[in-house]
Protein backbone atom coordinates (compact mmCIF):
# COMPACT_ATOMS: atom_id res chain seq x y z
CA UNK A 1 0.00 0.00 0.00
CA UNK A 2 2.94 2.39 1.19
CA UNK A 3 4.35 1.06 -1.65
CA UNK A 4 1.46 1.82 -4.45
CA UNK A 5 1.07 5.67 -2.77
CA UNK A 6 4.96 6.39 -2.93
CA UNK A 7 4.79 5.77 -6.68
CA UNK A 8 1.68 7.41 -7.12
CA UNK A 9 3.03 10.62 -6.04
CA UNK A 10 5.86 10.67 -7.53
CA UNK A 11 4.48 9.71 -10.94
CA UNK A 12 1.42 11.85 -11.13
CA UNK A 13 2.53 14.83 -9.30
CA UNK A 14 5.68 14.77 -10.79
CA UNK A 15 4.44 14.97 -14.16
CA UNK A 16 2.52 17.73 -13.39
CA UNK A 17 5.11 19.65 -11.70
CA UNK A 18 8.43 18.27 -13.63
CA UNK A 19 8.39 21.34 -16.51
CA UNK A 20 8.14 23.81 -13.60
CA UNK A 21 11.49 22.19 -11.64
CA UNK A 22 13.57 22.33 -15.04
CA UNK A 23 12.16 26.07 -14.95
CA UNK A 24 13.51 26.52 -11.80
CA UNK A 25 16.50 25.31 -12.12
CA UNK A 26 17.91 26.59 -15.97
CA UNK A 27 16.51 30.08 -14.59
CA UNK A 28 18.55 29.07 -11.29
CA UNK A 29 22.15 29.74 -13.68
CA UNK A 30 20.70 32.66 -14.84
CA UNK A 31 20.32 33.51 -10.98
CA UNK A 32 23.68 33.26 -10.33
CA UNK A 33 24.79 36.55 -12.12
CA UNK A 34 21.44 38.39 -12.93
CA UNK A 35 18.92 39.39 -10.60
CA UNK A 36 15.46 41.57 -10.95
CA UNK A 37 16.30 44.85 -11.86
CA UNK A 38 15.98 47.46 -9.20
CA UNK A 39 16.98 51.46 -8.50
CA UNK A 40 19.95 50.93 -6.62
CA UNK A 41 20.69 53.69 -4.16
CA UNK A 42 24.07 54.71 -5.88
CA UNK A 43 21.67 56.02 -9.10
CA UNK A 44 19.13 57.21 -6.60
CA UNK A 45 21.64 59.26 -4.98
CA UNK A 46 23.46 60.10 -7.72
CA UNK A 47 19.98 61.91 -9.48
CA UNK A 48 18.78 63.51 -6.49
CA UNK A 49 18.90 67.68 -6.10
CA UNK A 50 21.54 69.32 -4.57
CA UNK A 51 20.66 71.52 -1.87
CA UNK A 52 20.48 74.99 -2.41
CA UNK A 53 22.64 77.51 -0.61
CA UNK A 54 20.13 79.78 0.32
CA UNK A 55 18.87 77.73 2.73
CA UNK A 56 17.56 80.34 5.73
CA UNK A 57 18.45 78.54 9.45
CA UNK A 58 17.63 74.90 8.72
CA UNK A 59 18.60 74.48 12.96
CA UNK A 60 15.49 76.82 13.39
CA UNK A 61 12.84 75.49 11.43
CA UNK A 62 13.63 72.25 12.72
CA UNK A 63 13.14 73.64 16.25
CA UNK A 64 9.57 75.48 14.91
CA UNK A 65 8.72 72.09 13.73
CA UNK A 66 9.46 70.01 16.97
CA UNK A 67 7.58 72.69 19.27
CA UNK A 68 5.40 70.97 20.99
CA UNK A 69 5.36 68.03 18.28
CA UNK A 70 7.23 64.28 18.80
CA UNK A 71 8.37 63.59 15.26
CA UNK A 72 9.47 59.92 14.45
CA UNK A 73 11.47 60.90 11.71
CA UNK A 74 12.91 64.07 10.32
CA UNK A 75 14.68 64.96 7.10
CA UNK A 76 15.69 67.42 4.82
CA UNK A 77 15.78 67.47 1.12
CA UNK A 78 14.85 69.17 -2.56
CA UNK A 79 13.07 68.98 -5.19
CA UNK A 80 12.87 70.71 -8.30
CA UNK A 81 14.79 73.36 -6.90
CA UNK A 82 13.04 73.43 -3.43
CA UNK A 83 14.11 72.58 -0.64
CA UNK A 84 11.82 71.31 2.36
CA UNK A 85 12.06 69.90 5.85
CA UNK A 86 9.52 66.58 6.08
CA UNK A 87 8.50 65.47 8.92
CA UNK A 88 6.18 62.40 10.19
CA UNK A 89 4.52 62.11 13.53
CA UNK A 90 1.00 60.49 14.61
CA UNK A 91 -0.77 63.31 12.85
CA UNK A 92 0.85 62.18 9.80
CA UNK A 93 3.76 63.85 7.44
CA UNK A 94 4.37 67.54 7.39
CA UNK A 95 6.33 69.15 4.85
CA UNK A 96 7.51 72.77 5.45
CA UNK A 97 9.81 74.92 3.34
CA UNK A 98 13.34 75.25 4.40
CA UNK A 99 13.29 79.25 3.34
CA UNK A 100 11.41 80.15 6.18
CA UNK A 101 10.70 79.23 9.65
CA UNK A 102 7.91 79.80 10.17
CA UNK A 103 5.26 76.87 10.87
CA UNK A 104 2.07 78.24 9.03
CA UNK A 105 4.95 77.80 6.28
CA UNK A 106 3.83 74.37 5.37
CA UNK A 107 3.67 73.36 1.70
CA UNK A 108 2.66 70.52 -0.10
CA UNK A 109 5.11 68.22 -2.52
CA UNK A 110 3.17 67.40 -5.18
CA UNK A 111 5.25 67.37 -8.63
CA UNK A 112 4.00 68.66 -11.54
CA UNK A 113 4.65 66.52 -14.82
CA UNK A 114 7.18 69.29 -16.10
CA UNK A 115 9.63 68.72 -13.18
CA UNK A 116 8.77 65.00 -13.00
CA UNK A 117 10.08 64.85 -16.75
CA UNK A 118 13.10 67.58 -15.89
CA UNK A 119 13.95 64.87 -13.15
CA UNK A 120 13.47 62.16 -15.78
CA UNK A 121 16.18 63.95 -18.29
CA UNK A 122 18.93 62.93 -15.48
CA UNK A 123 18.76 59.59 -15.46
CA UNK A 124 19.57 58.73 -19.33
CA UNK A 125 21.78 61.05 -21.92
CA UNK A 126 19.01 60.36 -24.28
CA UNK A 127 16.03 61.89 -25.48
CA UNK A 128 12.64 61.00 -23.97
CA UNK A 129 10.42 59.12 -26.89
CA UNK A 130 7.47 58.39 -25.34
CA UNK A 131 5.51 59.00 -21.78
CA UNK A 132 3.15 56.29 -21.01
CA UNK A 133 0.48 57.43 -17.29
CA UNK A 134 -0.21 53.97 -15.51
CA UNK A 135 -2.94 53.35 -13.63
CA UNK A 136 -1.93 49.46 -13.58
CA UNK A 137 0.72 47.33 -12.96
CA UNK A 138 3.17 45.87 -15.04
CA UNK A 139 5.96 43.54 -15.14
CA UNK A 140 8.72 45.68 -14.26
CA UNK A 141 6.66 46.92 -11.38
CA UNK A 142 4.57 44.19 -9.92
CA UNK A 143 4.36 44.97 -6.24
CA UNK A 144 1.10 45.96 -4.71
CA UNK A 145 2.65 48.33 -2.03
CA UNK A 146 3.43 51.39 -5.65
CA UNK A 147 -0.17 51.14 -6.14
CA UNK A 148 0.41 54.24 -4.23
CA UNK A 149 2.11 55.93 -6.49
CA UNK A 150 -0.53 55.52 -9.22
CA UNK A 151 -0.45 57.71 -11.73
CA UNK A 152 2.82 56.11 -12.45
CA UNK A 153 5.20 57.51 -15.75
CA UNK A 154 6.79 55.95 -17.70
CA UNK A 155 9.49 57.12 -19.08
CA UNK A 156 10.85 55.39 -22.71
CA UNK A 157 14.32 56.85 -24.10
CA UNK A 158 15.97 56.32 -27.94
CA UNK A 159 19.42 55.03 -26.97
CA UNK A 160 20.89 51.74 -27.75
CA UNK A 161 19.88 50.62 -24.22
CA UNK A 162 16.20 51.41 -24.76
CA UNK A 163 16.04 52.39 -21.26
CA UNK A 164 13.05 52.78 -19.09
CA UNK A 165 11.94 54.68 -16.03
CA UNK A 166 8.98 54.78 -14.04
CA UNK A 167 8.74 57.95 -11.46
CA UNK A 168 5.62 58.58 -8.63
CA UNK A 169 3.42 60.80 -9.50
CA UNK A 170 2.97 62.03 -6.00
CA UNK A 171 6.56 61.96 -4.66
CA UNK A 172 8.42 62.58 -8.03
CA UNK A 173 11.04 59.68 -7.13
CA UNK A 174 12.06 56.67 -9.18
CA UNK A 175 10.56 53.78 -8.94
CA UNK A 176 12.25 51.16 -11.58
CA UNK A 177 15.13 51.67 -13.68
CA UNK A 178 15.55 49.20 -16.79
CA UNK A 179 17.30 48.60 -19.74
CA UNK A 180 17.08 45.79 -22.40
CA UNK A 181 19.98 43.59 -21.19
CA UNK A 182 18.51 43.15 -17.48
CA UNK A 183 14.94 43.10 -18.96
CA UNK A 184 15.88 39.80 -21.05
CA UNK A 185 17.94 38.57 -18.09
CA UNK A 186 14.84 39.13 -15.80
CA UNK A 187 12.85 37.32 -18.65
CA UNK A 188 15.37 33.93 -18.35
CA UNK A 189 16.60 34.34 -14.57
CA UNK A 190 14.32 35.85 -12.21
CA UNK A 191 10.99 36.39 -13.47
CA UNK A 192 10.57 32.81 -14.17
CA UNK A 193 12.44 31.24 -11.28
CA UNK A 194 10.14 33.56 -8.54
CA UNK A 195 7.36 33.73 -10.58
CA UNK A 196 6.98 37.46 -10.52
CA UNK A 197 4.27 37.88 -13.14
CA UNK A 198 2.61 40.67 -12.48
CA UNK A 199 -1.05 39.39 -12.28
CA UNK A 200 0.02 37.03 -9.77
CA UNK A 201 2.81 38.85 -7.90
CA UNK A 202 0.58 42.25 -7.19
CA UNK A 203 -1.16 40.15 -5.10
CA UNK A 204 1.55 39.10 -2.38
CA UNK A 205 -0.83 36.90 -0.41
CA UNK A 206 -2.05 34.89 -3.05
CA UNK A 207 1.51 34.52 -4.63
CA UNK A 208 2.99 33.52 -1.53
CA UNK A 209 0.44 30.70 -1.39
CA UNK A 210 1.18 29.68 -4.58
CA UNK A 211 4.38 29.49 -4.40
CA UNK A 212 4.68 27.29 -1.00
CA UNK A 213 1.87 25.10 -2.03
CA UNK A 214 3.94 24.50 -5.53
CA UNK A 215 7.09 23.90 -3.41
CA UNK A 216 5.72 21.42 -0.63
CA UNK A 217 3.78 19.74 -3.37
CA UNK A 218 7.20 19.36 -5.36
CA UNK A 219 9.01 18.84 -1.87
CA UNK A 220 6.70 15.20 -1.39
CA UNK A 221 7.50 14.38 -5.30
CA UNK A 222 11.03 14.64 -4.25
CA UNK A 223 10.81 12.64 -0.52
CA UNK A 224 9.03 9.90 -2.59
CA UNK A 225 11.33 9.64 -5.46
CA UNK A 226 14.34 9.24 -2.58
CA UNK A 227 12.32 6.59 -1.02
CA UNK A 228 12.15 4.54 -4.17
CA UNK A 229 15.36 5.19 -5.75
CA UNK A 230 16.85 3.99 -2.30
CA UNK A 231 14.54 1.26 -2.24
CA UNK A 232 15.11 0.17 -5.89
CA UNK A 233 18.89 0.03 -4.74
CA UNK A 234 18.21 -2.13 -1.80
CA UNK A 235 16.07 -4.79 -3.74
CA UNK A 236 18.33 -4.71 -6.83
CA UNK A 237 21.41 -5.68 -3.95
CA UNK A 238 19.59 -8.50 -2.15
CA UNK A 239 18.84 -10.10 -6.13
CA UNK A 240 22.08 -9.98 -7.77
CA UNK A 241 24.47 -8.95 -4.48
CA UNK A 242 26.00 -6.14 -6.28
CA UNK A 243 25.01 -2.29 -6.46
CA UNK A 244 23.44 -0.98 -9.35
CA UNK A 245 20.68 0.46 -11.03
CA UNK A 246 17.60 -1.96 -12.27
CA UNK A 247 16.72 -0.16 -14.82
CA UNK A 248 18.15 -0.89 -18.75
CA UNK A 249 15.93 1.95 -20.65
CA UNK A 250 18.30 5.28 -20.51
CA UNK A 251 15.99 7.83 -19.42
CA UNK A 252 15.04 5.42 -16.34
CA UNK A 253 18.39 4.57 -15.57
CA UNK A 254 19.46 7.97 -15.86
CA UNK A 255 16.49 9.30 -13.83
CA UNK A 256 17.29 7.02 -11.16
CA UNK A 257 20.86 7.17 -11.03
CA UNK A 258 20.85 11.15 -10.75
CA UNK A 259 17.89 11.13 -8.89
CA UNK A 260 19.95 9.29 -6.24
CA UNK A 261 22.82 11.92 -6.42
CA UNK A 262 21.45 14.81 -6.66
CA UNK A 263 17.91 13.81 -5.27
CA UNK A 264 18.56 15.31 -2.03
CA UNK A 265 20.01 19.20 -3.47
CA UNK A 266 16.45 18.95 -5.69
CA UNK A 267 15.01 18.40 -2.43
CA UNK A 268 17.01 21.15 -0.39
CA UNK A 269 16.32 23.56 -3.20
CA UNK A 270 12.78 23.37 -3.74
CA UNK A 271 12.49 22.60 0.48
CA UNK A 272 14.09 26.04 1.01
CA UNK A 273 12.18 27.98 -1.76
CA UNK A 274 9.32 27.08 -0.16
CA UNK A 275 11.42 28.68 3.27
CA UNK A 276 12.02 31.64 1.54
CA UNK A 277 8.37 32.87 2.26
CA UNK A 278 7.62 31.32 5.86
CA UNK A 279 8.90 31.90 8.69
CA UNK A 280 9.55 28.82 11.18
CA UNK A 281 7.16 27.81 13.13
CA UNK A 282 7.78 28.98 17.16
CA UNK A 283 7.35 24.64 18.03
CA UNK A 284 10.23 24.27 16.40
CA UNK A 285 12.78 27.55 17.29
CA UNK A 286 10.69 29.36 19.80
CA UNK A 287 11.32 32.94 20.18
CA UNK A 288 11.67 34.05 23.42
CA UNK A 289 11.83 37.68 23.37
CA UNK A 290 10.00 38.55 20.33
CA UNK A 291 9.92 42.31 21.81
CA UNK A 292 13.08 42.70 20.86
CA UNK A 293 13.21 42.56 17.31
CA UNK A 294 9.62 44.64 17.87
CA UNK A 295 11.69 47.55 19.15
CA UNK A 296 14.42 47.46 17.08
CA UNK A 297 11.46 48.05 13.97
CA UNK A 298 10.36 51.43 16.36
CA UNK A 299 11.66 54.81 15.24
CA UNK A 300 13.30 56.43 18.18
CA UNK A 301 11.44 59.88 18.41
CA UNK A 302 13.71 62.96 17.09
CA UNK A 303 14.63 65.14 20.07
CA UNK A 304 16.12 68.32 18.87
CA UNK A 305 18.22 68.85 22.09
CA UNK A 306 20.06 65.80 21.74
CA UNK A 307 21.62 66.89 18.25
CA UNK A 308 24.82 69.11 19.38
CA UNK A 309 26.05 69.51 15.86
CA UNK A 310 24.43 72.24 14.48
CA UNK A 311 22.88 70.87 10.88
CA UNK A 312 23.73 74.33 9.58
CA UNK A 313 27.46 73.23 10.19
CA UNK A 314 26.51 70.09 8.19
CA UNK A 315 25.25 71.92 5.10
CA UNK A 316 28.00 74.29 5.27
CA UNK A 317 30.95 71.63 5.10
CA UNK A 318 29.32 69.75 1.70
CA UNK A 319 27.97 73.02 0.25
CA UNK A 320 27.44 72.32 -3.35
CA UNK A 321 27.10 68.55 -2.78
CA UNK A 322 25.10 67.89 0.02
CA UNK A 323 21.53 66.16 -1.04
CA UNK A 324 19.63 65.30 2.08
CA UNK A 325 19.83 65.07 5.66
CA UNK A 326 17.62 62.66 7.82
CA UNK A 327 17.78 63.05 11.43
CA UNK A 328 18.48 59.05 12.79
CA UNK A 329 20.31 57.73 16.33
CA UNK A 330 22.23 54.77 17.22
CA UNK A 331 20.57 53.60 20.26
CA UNK A 332 20.36 57.52 22.43
CA UNK A 333 23.08 58.44 20.03
CA UNK A 334 21.76 61.09 17.95
CA UNK A 335 23.30 61.07 14.18
CA UNK A 336 22.85 62.60 10.99
CA UNK A 337 22.37 60.41 7.92
CA UNK A 338 23.40 62.25 4.94
CA UNK A 339 23.49 62.08 1.41
CA UNK A 340 26.64 63.64 -0.47
CA UNK A 341 27.50 62.92 -3.87
CA UNK A 342 26.50 59.52 -4.63
CA UNK A 343 27.62 58.50 -1.20
CA UNK A 344 25.36 57.60 2.48
CA UNK A 345 27.37 59.30 5.04
CA UNK A 346 27.04 58.52 8.97
CA UNK A 347 27.91 61.96 10.99
CA UNK A 348 28.26 61.75 14.78
CA UNK A 349 26.00 64.39 16.10
CA UNK A 350 26.86 64.27 20.10
CA UNK A 351 29.52 66.61 19.91
CA UNK A 352 29.66 69.86 18.13
CA UNK A 353 33.00 69.09 16.28
CA UNK A 354 31.94 67.74 12.51
CA UNK A 355 33.10 64.21 12.39
CA UNK A 356 31.87 60.61 10.84
CA UNK A 357 30.37 58.20 12.66
CA UNK A 358 33.32 55.63 14.29
CA UNK A 359 31.50 53.40 17.12
CA UNK A 360 33.93 52.22 19.66
CA UNK A 361 33.23 48.95 22.30
CA UNK A 362 31.58 51.08 24.60
CA UNK A 363 29.27 52.59 22.69
CA UNK A 364 28.28 49.37 21.55
CA UNK A 365 28.03 47.95 24.97
CA UNK A 366 26.01 50.58 25.81
CA UNK A 367 23.38 50.14 22.96
CA UNK A 368 23.27 46.25 24.22
CA UNK A 369 22.79 46.75 27.55
CA UNK A 370 19.34 49.19 26.96
CA UNK A 371 17.53 45.60 25.96
CA UNK A 372 19.70 43.05 27.83
CA UNK A 373 21.16 42.47 30.99
CA UNK A 374 22.46 39.38 30.49
CA UNK A 375 26.30 38.34 30.27
CA UNK A 376 27.51 39.28 26.50
CA UNK A 377 30.61 39.11 24.11
CA UNK A 378 31.92 41.61 22.25
CA UNK A 379 34.39 41.13 19.29
CA UNK A 380 35.26 43.33 15.89
CA UNK A 381 34.42 41.03 13.05
CA UNK A 382 37.40 41.36 9.85
CA UNK A 383 35.74 38.08 8.37
CA UNK A 384 32.53 36.43 6.81
CA UNK A 385 30.42 34.04 9.56
CA UNK A 386 27.41 31.77 8.75
CA UNK A 387 25.13 34.09 9.38
CA UNK A 388 26.53 37.78 8.61
CA UNK A 389 27.98 36.79 5.23
CA UNK A 390 28.04 38.09 1.56
CA UNK A 391 28.51 36.63 -1.16
CA UNK A 392 26.70 38.95 -3.92
CA UNK A 393 25.61 41.92 -1.67
CA UNK A 394 29.04 42.66 0.05
CA UNK A 395 28.08 43.10 2.95
CA UNK A 396 30.66 45.86 5.23
CA UNK A 397 33.46 44.47 7.02
CA UNK A 398 34.66 44.99 9.99
CA UNK A 399 31.31 44.79 12.11
CA UNK A 400 31.38 44.49 15.48
CA UNK A 401 29.41 40.75 16.82
CA UNK A 402 27.83 41.13 20.35
CA UNK A 403 26.92 37.60 21.75
CA UNK A 404 24.39 37.78 24.27
CA UNK A 405 23.47 34.74 27.16
CA UNK A 406 19.89 34.74 26.91
CA UNK A 407 17.13 32.20 25.66
CA UNK A 408 17.36 33.48 22.41
CA UNK A 409 21.10 33.18 22.32
CA UNK A 410 21.17 36.63 20.26
CA UNK A 411 23.50 38.05 18.34
CA UNK A 412 23.96 41.65 17.09
CA UNK A 413 26.32 42.68 13.61
CA UNK A 414 26.41 46.50 14.20
CA UNK A 415 28.49 48.37 11.30
CA UNK A 416 30.73 50.78 13.43
CA UNK A 417 30.89 53.23 10.42
CA UNK A 418 26.90 54.02 10.41
CA UNK A 419 24.83 52.17 13.16
CA UNK A 420 23.41 49.52 11.44
CA UNK A 421 22.27 46.62 13.13
CA UNK A 422 21.87 43.05 11.89
CA UNK A 423 20.03 41.05 14.80
CA UNK A 424 19.81 36.86 14.88
CA UNK A 425 17.99 35.06 17.38
CA UNK A 426 17.47 31.14 17.64
CA UNK A 427 14.57 31.22 15.36
CA UNK A 428 16.03 33.74 12.54
CA UNK A 429 19.91 31.11 12.84
CA UNK A 430 17.59 28.11 12.27
CA UNK A 431 15.19 30.51 8.83
CA UNK A 432 19.18 31.48 7.90
CA UNK A 433 19.69 27.68 7.22
CA UNK A 434 16.75 26.19 6.03
CA UNK A 435 16.46 29.07 3.27
CA UNK A 436 19.55 30.79 2.01
CA UNK A 437 21.96 27.95 3.51
CA UNK A 438 20.25 25.22 1.53
CA UNK A 439 18.91 27.22 -1.73
CA UNK A 440 22.14 29.36 -2.26
CA UNK A 441 24.74 27.98 -0.16
CA UNK A 442 25.08 31.63 1.49
CA UNK A 443 27.77 30.39 4.52
CA UNK A 444 30.73 31.89 5.66
CA UNK A 445 32.66 28.82 4.43
CA UNK A 446 31.67 29.53 0.96
CA UNK A 447 31.91 33.30 0.92
CA UNK A 448 35.91 32.38 1.32
CA UNK A 449 36.15 30.26 -1.37
CA UNK A 450 33.90 31.99 -3.87
CA UNK A 451 35.22 30.10 -6.69
CA UNK A 452 34.02 26.29 -4.99
CA UNK A 453 30.83 28.45 -4.27
CA UNK A 454 30.46 28.75 -8.39
CA UNK A 455 31.58 25.36 -9.06
CA UNK A 456 29.24 24.21 -6.62
CA UNK A 457 26.23 25.81 -7.38
CA UNK A 458 26.67 24.72 -11.24
CA UNK A 459 27.48 21.02 -10.46
CA UNK A 460 24.05 20.71 -7.95
CA UNK A 461 22.18 23.22 -10.86
CA UNK A 462 23.49 20.76 -13.58
CA UNK A 463 22.19 18.04 -11.89
CA UNK A 464 19.16 18.85 -10.68
CA UNK A 465 18.53 19.98 -14.50
CA UNK A 466 18.95 16.41 -15.23
CA UNK A 467 17.10 15.26 -13.14
CA UNK A 468 14.52 17.31 -14.28
CA UNK A 469 14.76 16.85 -17.63
CA UNK A 470 14.45 12.95 -17.65
CA UNK A 471 11.54 13.43 -15.47
CA UNK A 472 9.82 15.88 -18.06
CA UNK A 473 9.91 12.80 -20.76
CA UNK A 474 9.45 10.21 -18.15
CA UNK A 475 5.93 12.31 -17.20
CA UNK A 476 5.67 12.83 -21.37
CA UNK A 477 5.87 8.83 -21.83
CA UNK A 478 3.57 8.15 -18.59
CA UNK A 479 0.73 10.14 -20.05
CA UNK A 480 1.04 8.55 -23.56
CA UNK A 481 0.80 5.79 -21.08
CA UNK A 482 -2.47 6.43 -20.09
CA UNK A 483 -3.60 7.83 -23.52
CA UNK A 484 -3.43 4.69 -24.82
CA UNK A 485 -4.83 2.47 -22.17
CA UNK A 486 -7.76 4.79 -21.84
CA UNK A 487 -8.13 4.31 -25.71
CA UNK A 488 -7.80 0.80 -26.05
CA UNK A 489 -10.67 0.67 -22.97
CA UNK A 490 -12.73 2.82 -25.24
CA UNK A 491 -12.44 0.91 -28.02
CA UNK A 492 -13.40 -2.18 -26.32
CA UNK A 493 -16.46 -0.87 -24.64
CA UNK A 494 -17.50 0.36 -27.84
CA UNK A 495 -17.28 -3.13 -29.06
CA UNK A 496 -19.02 -4.97 -26.55
CA UNK A 497 -21.88 -2.30 -27.06
CA UNK A 498 -22.32 -3.68 -30.29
Amino acid sequence: MLKRILYSIHRILGTILSILFVVWFLSGFVMIYHTFPRVSNIDRYAHMDILPPNILSPDSVVKCLLEGTTFSKLSLRSYAGKAFFESISKEGTAQISADSAAVSNKIKITPSFPQIEEYAKKWCNADIVKVDTLRELEQWIPFSYLKKDFPIYKFYFGDQDKHQLYISSQTGDALQFTNKDNRFWSWLGAIPHWVYFTSLRQNTKLWTNVITCLSGIGCLVCIAGIIIGIRSYIIQYRKKKKWGSPYRKFTYKWHHIMGFVFGIFVFTFTFSGMMSLNDVPDWIAKVHSPSIEENMLLPHPVILQDYKLNVQKVVEAYSGEIKSVEWAYFGQKPLYKVIVGKKLLTIDASEDSLKLLNLKEVDIKGYIVQTHSEPMKISLMSKYDNYYVGLTDHLPLPVYKVEVADADNSIYYINPKNGNVRYFNTNSKVHKWTYQALHSYKTGFFAKHPILWNITMWITLIGGTFVSITGVWLGIKYIIRKVRKLKKSLCIKEKEDK
